[in-house]
């Protein structure tokens, strides 16, 4: 089963839960700083806490875990102290030279507004940002505002300047486009957009962006894009958890009632 890697504070646990115990993957190892890592560890006894991300030695001790790792996650709770990014992005770096799958969210997509190099042309590479992150990321590389009445034209654009990456737009409609087409996902949620949500979506994605590639590479995926399929499968996912949560909850669902829908959400759409 696979293994995957969240680079996280405070809000990993809903990508843990999504991506490891509820999804089916078989191991989640967070690597977090020091001060982080009893309250992560406090979470749950299934989380394999490293507290080594502010470490002078952190890309060294993240790096000897990579080869037992299937998938990449970085950036919720990551945060933008400069020492953190480099780490992270020196991360990426090393799990691309393995093909691994990357995830990434939140801070790490201040990363790459930064430095789009440590991601562009990355085909097993995805990008899920809200509409704040993509304008930032859009006018970083096209050095002009956004057509923000165009947006499938725009997510085709950004794609392609990014190496026709997998890009996931997320919004009333998730628009999720390899720069070649543009795919959107409107699966019937709640309408009730409660925090946290974005780290179950990158949590699952990681998960089957791993089954998507490793599907593809038996060729039981042709001539579709196996990071698009992943893309979709976790949008989906996510809004079926929205929609099924609310419906017990009504105005107070959080994300941590979408996370106890994960399992019967996920049997409803890729197992009936």
């Amino acid at each position: 089963m696979p293994r995957l890697y969240w680079s996280s504070i405070l809000c990993c646990h809903l990508c843990i839960e999504s991506g490891k115990r509820k999804s089916g993957a078989d191991l989640s190892h967070v690597f977090c700083t020091k001060d982080a890592a009893t309250v992560i560890k406090s979470y749950s006894p299934e989380l394999i806490v490293h507290p080594v991300l502010d470490s002078p030695n952190a890309v060294e001790e993240i790096e000897k875990w990579l080869p037992r790792l299937h998938s990449l996650v970085v950036g919720p709770g990551l945060g933008r102290e400069e020492s953190l990014l480099k780490t992270a992005k020196e991360v990426i770096e090393k799990s691309k030279v393995r093909d691994i799958p990357v995830i990434v969210d939140a801070d790490g997509l201040w990363l790459v507004t930064q430095q789009p190099s440590v991601i562009q042309g990355y085909q097993k590479g995805i990008l899920t940002p809200n509409f704040m992150e993509f304008t930032r990321l859009y006018e970083a590389l096209h050095h002009e505002p956004m057509d923000s009445g165009d947006r499938q034209r725009s997510v085709m654009q950004l794609s392609a300047a990014m190496g026709n990456i997998t890009l996931v737009l997320k919004g009333e409609q998730d628009l999720i486009t390899d720069g070649s087409r543009v795919i959107s996902c409107s699966t019937e949620g709640s309408g009730r957009r409660c925090g946290g949500q974005g780290d179950l979506l990158s949590g699952s994605m990681g998960l089957l962006a791993h089954w998507a590639h490793a599907a593809s590479a038996a060729g039981k995926l042709k001539s579709v894009n196996p990071s698009l399929v992943a893309a979709f499968g976790a949008c989906s996912l996510t809004r079926q958890c929205n929609s099924q949560a609310f419906q017990r909850h009504g105005r107070s669902t959080t994300t941590s009632d979408m996370i106890h829908e994960i399992g019967s959400a996920f049997k409803k759409l890729f197992e009936s």
